[in-house]
């Protein structure tokens, strides 16, 4: 098994935002529920709700930020990359909504970035079966990060909101 690469970057200056080292765990735990894949690569990119909202609105339609948002590498046909895509994840909106539901930051961070590299391998929640065993798969990955069930705590009811993500192709 080669060795994780995330290419971390920071868009914005703000604290709490995950290192390196939680970075590599977090994908590690996805990628090794997923054995035979040999894409290894990412960036994740922590950005302000303007860019967030900006690439909502170009690739999704949703004039707003959000959480995270996914962007899968597709690879020209012949080329063989080990790239998985790019994570951006909106830190005042992972903030707000650590708060409202009562999470500790990295908790969320982590979630975020396990529900985003999920998407990028290609699992979605946009039909009830897909979404429950997403989550199950998110539950599973995160309780072995010793994270409890994100979708246990207290949180407003379920919408297609701002904070509610899928893949940016969907």
């Amino acid at each position: 098994m080669s060795e994780i690469c995330v290419d971390r970057q920071a868009a914005l200056e703000a604290e709490g935002l995950p290192g390196q080292a939680e970075l590599e765990a977090w994908v590690a735990a996805v990628l090794a529920r997923h054995p035979g894949e040999s894409r290894r690569e990412l960036t994740v990119r922590f950005v302000d709700a303007g860019e967030s909202r900006t690439l909502n609105r170009d690739y999704r339609d949703r004039d707003r930020p959000t959480n995270v948002l996914s962007f899968p590498f597709e690879c020209p046909p012949g080329v063989t990359l080990p790239l998985l895509g790019d994570l951006v994840i909106c830190h005042p909106v992972v903030l707000a909504e650590a708060r409202d539901q009562d999470k500790s930051l990295a908790a969320h961070y982590a979630h975020m970035v396990v529900h985003g590299t999920l998407h990028l391998l290609g699992h979605d929640h946009i039909e009830d079966d897909a979404a429950e065993a997403m989550e199950a798969l998110e539950r599973d990955i995160l309780a072995g990060l010793g994270i409890a069930d994100p979708y246990l705590t207290p949180s407003p009811p379920h919408r297609d909101s701002d904070t509610e993500d899928e893949r940016a192709d969907a």
